[in-house]
This record gives C-alpha cells, sequence and structure tokens, in this order.
C-alpha cells in the first residue's frame, strides 16, 4: 500500500500535468484565435481597399469628364461694330424679308473685322482673321434686320458668337510655348484677340445654344435639344410598352400561372433574355420593325420598341420579386372577409409590392437611357438638326449624340461630349432618385 505521502504527491503531480496541458491548449487556442482574427482583419481592410480603389477611380472618372465638359457650358463673344451698309447687304429698308434672309451679312462682318485690323493683307491672313467669329453670326445678323429692317444703312454694336478656336483661346485651353504648327489658333490670331481682350471687346456667356439647339457641322454652334426630345420621345414609347406589359405578365406568372413545363420554359427565357447583348434586339428591330413592317428608319417609335423589348425582362423580374415578397398574411387576409382573387391582387397585393415595381422599371428605364448600339442598329446615328416633333420623325438620342461628337477631332466637339455625358449622368441620378422616393413613399402608404 501507498503512504499517504505517496498518493499527495502523486495527486500533486497530476494536477500539475493537468495544469501543463491546461495551459498549453489555452495557448494554442489564443494563438489560433489570434490568428482569426488578424486574418478577419486583413479581409476587412482588402474590403475597405477594393471600396476605396473603386471610388478613386470613378472620382477620376468624374473628374475627368467634369474638367473637360464644364467648358462647354460657356461661350465667347466678340464685339463689332458693323456699318449695315446697303450696297454691302444687297438690300434695303424696302425690300421683302424673303429678300432680306438672302442678304450678303458675311459680307458686313468681314468689312468690318478688316476696318478693325487694317494692317491685315494677303489671302491666308484674311482668311485667319474671319475664322475669328463663328458662321453663326450671319444667322444672328440676319434675324436682326428681319426684326429691324429700318437699321439698315446705320452702325450698330453687335456680340458675335466667336469660332470654337477662338472660344477655346479665350478660355485660356490653348498653350502660347506650343509650336505655331503644332496649334489650330496661329500667332497672328494669338495677337488679334489679346488686342480684342484689352480693348474689352470679348465676354464669356453661358452656352444656351447647347440646350436650344439641335447639332451642328460647327462646334460652336452644336447642341443636345433635338437628342434631348429624341430622348424623351423614345423612352416614353418605351415606357407605355414595357411597364404595363412588364407588370401584367409579372403578374400572371406569379399568381395565375399553373406550374408546367411551359411555364418554367417560359420563365428561363425571360431569365435568359436578360442577358442577351442588347445589339441582338436591335438587328430584331432593323429585320422585323424597319424590313418587314415598314417602319421610318431613326424614329423614336422603332427606338422605343427596341428598347422596350430590352427593359421587358428586367420589369417582369423586379415586378415578380416584388410580388412575391408581399406576405401571405395580406392574401389570406383579404380572401378570408370575401374578395375574390383579382380584387386580392389588385386591391391589396399590387399596392404592397408597388415600391418594389417602380424601382425596377426606373431602373430598367435607366438602362434603356443609356443604350447605344441597338439604336445604331435601326438608324438613329442620323446627322439631326431639327428637333423632331412626334414619335415618327427622324430623330437621335442623347447616347447617339455622345458617340457621333467623340468621334469627332475637333476640341470644340470634345468639349460638347463631355458636357453631353454630364447631361446623361444627370438625368440618370435624377431617376434612381426618383426610384428611391417613390419606393419610400409607398412604404409609408
Amino acid at each position: 500500500m501507498w503512504s499517504e505521502n505517496t498518493v499527495s504527491n502523486m495527486n500533486k503531480q497530476i494536477d500539475s500535468n493537468t495544469d501543463r496541458s491546461t495551459n498549453r491548449n489555452t495557448a494554442v487556442i489564443a494563438a489560433s484565435l489570434k490568428k482569426r482574427y488578424a486574418r478577419e482583419k486583413r479581409f476587412q481592410w482588402y474590403g475597405r481597399l477594393a471600396v476605396l480603389t473603386g471610388f478613386i477611380f470613378l472620382f477620376l472618372l468624374l473628374a475627368d469628364i467634369v474638367s473637360k465638359g464644364t467648358p462647354a457650358f460657356t461661350q465667347s463673344f466678340i464685339k463689332l461694330s458693323i456699318n449695315l451698309d446697303p450696297e454691302k447687304l444687297g438690300v434695303d429698308a424696302n425690300s421683302t424679308e424673303n429678300e432680306l434672309r438672302q442678304a450678303n451679312y458675311a459680307a458686313v462682318i468681314k468689312r468690318s473685322l478688316r476696318k478693325k485690323f487694317p494692317e491685315v493683307s494677303g489671302r491666308k491672313e484674311k482668311r485667319r482673321l474671319y475664322r475669328l467669329i463663328s458662321i453663326g453670326a450671319e444667322y444672328k445678323l440676319r434675324d436682326y434686320i428681319v426684326a429691324h429692317p429700318e437699321d439698315i444703312g446705320k452702325r450698330k454694336e453687335f456680340w458675335l458668337r466667336a469660332h470654337s478656336e477662338a472660344d477655346s483661346y479665350l478660355k485660356g485651353q490653348v498653350d502660347k510655348n506650343t509650336p505655331e504648327a503644332d496649334r489650330r489658333v496661329k500667332d497672328n490670331q494669338v495677337n488679334w484677340l489679346n488686342q480684342l481682350h484689352k480693348e474689352g471687346l470679348t465676354d464669356t456667356r453661358f452656352n444656351t445654344t447647347f440646350f436650344t439647339a439641335g447639332d451642328s457641322r460647327e462646334p460652336e454652334l452644336a447642341g443636345i435639344k433635338a437628342a434631348l426630345f429624341g430622348s424623351f420621345f423614345t423612352l416614353s414609347v418605351t415606357f407605355l410598352l414595357s411597364f404595363p406589359i412588364g407588370v401584367f405578365a409579372a403578374i400572371y406568372l406569379q399568381e395565375f400561372a399553373p406550374r408546367n413545363r411551359l411555364t418554367d420554359l417560359i420563365e428561363i427565357n425571360i431569365n435568359n433574355l436578360a442577358a442577351v447583348p442588347s445589339i441582338v434586339f436591335g438587328l430584331l428591330g432593323l429585320a422585323v420593325f424597319i424590313n418587314f413592317f415598314g417602319l421610318p428608319r431613326s424614329a423614336p417609335l422603332v427606338g422605343g420598341i427596341v428598347l422596350a423589348l430590352i427593359t421587358l425582362p428586367t420589369i417582369i423580374i423586379t415586378s415578380r420579386t416584388a410580388i412575391q415578397a408581399v406576405s401571405p398574411s395580406i392574401r389570406e387576409a383579404a380572401l378570408a372577409i370575401g374578395a375574390s382573387k383579382l380584387q386580392t391582387i389588385f386591391h391589396h397585393v399590387l399596392p404592397v409590392a408597388m415600391p418594389g415595381i417602380f424601382t425596377g422599371a426606373i431602373i430598367g428605364m435607366a438602362q434603356a437611357l443609356g443604350e447605344s448600339a441597338p439604336l445604331l442598329m435601326i438608324g438613329m446615328v442620323a446627322f439631326i438638326m431639327d428637333v423632331p416633333g412626334s414619335i415618327m420623325d427622324s430623330s437621335t438620342v442623347l447616347p447617339i449624340q455622345v458617340y457621333l461628337w467623340a468621334d469627332n477631332p475637333e476640341h470644340g466637339f470634345m468639349e460638347k461630349t463631355s458636357a453631353a455625358i454630364m447631361v446623361l449622368l444627370l438625368f440618370l441620378i435624377i431617376m434612381n432618385a426618383l426610384a428611391i422616393y417613390l419606393r419610400k413613399r409607398f412604404e409609408l402608404k
């Protein structure tokens, strides 16, 4: 038999070994937890870094667009004292309106420039001098004379729109240290513009033409009004077709359609259509709506139908999701008090699902607003100066206008491209803000 001291020592040894084992396990667990927490922190920092990187690239993109597009919202003007000489104009105060519109306004403008800079000689120098003033100045002078024929024979002062090259210099976008051969504004033009600026004969104003005129071959005369109206008509057709069809299709598939192979096939195809490249829909519009049905090319009607086909899957999927998210208790309560299936859906289910439905519809419309590939296929890439008056008139849309201007190498069109992108982004922000507002409002109701 072991003595009591021996047993006590053995117990102490066991307790000591147990404590050491426990301490060892605790240290292992603590080290493991430390590594786990370190991995979690690293993963969090990776996520923060990814988000920060995305924001940095987004900021750089927006900053580049804004810095390039902001100058397009201003326009330079040059003040000239013009002698409205009847002989130079080829008309007088008794001329008819048609004759006044056909008068030689370029001659009196050129004469005023030559008088301002009498030292200019030679055909090449004169062409550069005349290039300081936009061709649109002739139209402004014409409109003034048509409205005030009694001023023919008088000397009047006019603020005339500067040419895009002179405008870029007056805005400080031309580096005078660049060799003359590498810039469009030549040294003599720089001297003339500096002299005009010193004499207070130049001014920079808000460029209303950008919003009130259609496209033009001259950058300083180009605007987005025709594209804005074209986008409005096209999106109106898109909404009137895609929203009711998409919502009613979602209601039928979610609430009434039997669960069989046919409905499963329809649902699969709807999901697949959402991933089809948009240019395929453009080919469909070209082949069916234009070539087969004979609808006019580059018309908002055709563009709206094509964009409606693109947005339908998005609206159907989001509407079904919103309807499916409605609590079954609402349906059961409506049916329990004697409401029919149709009354339950339209009086109880739809009002609850409407925030999600509207959100999906506006997201689909925002997607349609930014589409360009399908509209290129149906001819909306045409050069459009006149503002469309209906859905059957030839027109273009903002994304196509951006595409057209981006393909032009002139600096004035580069500004207009970025400015049009800013307007397009503004519309997208407004549409998303509207979606948020409608969702919150319907949620409160």
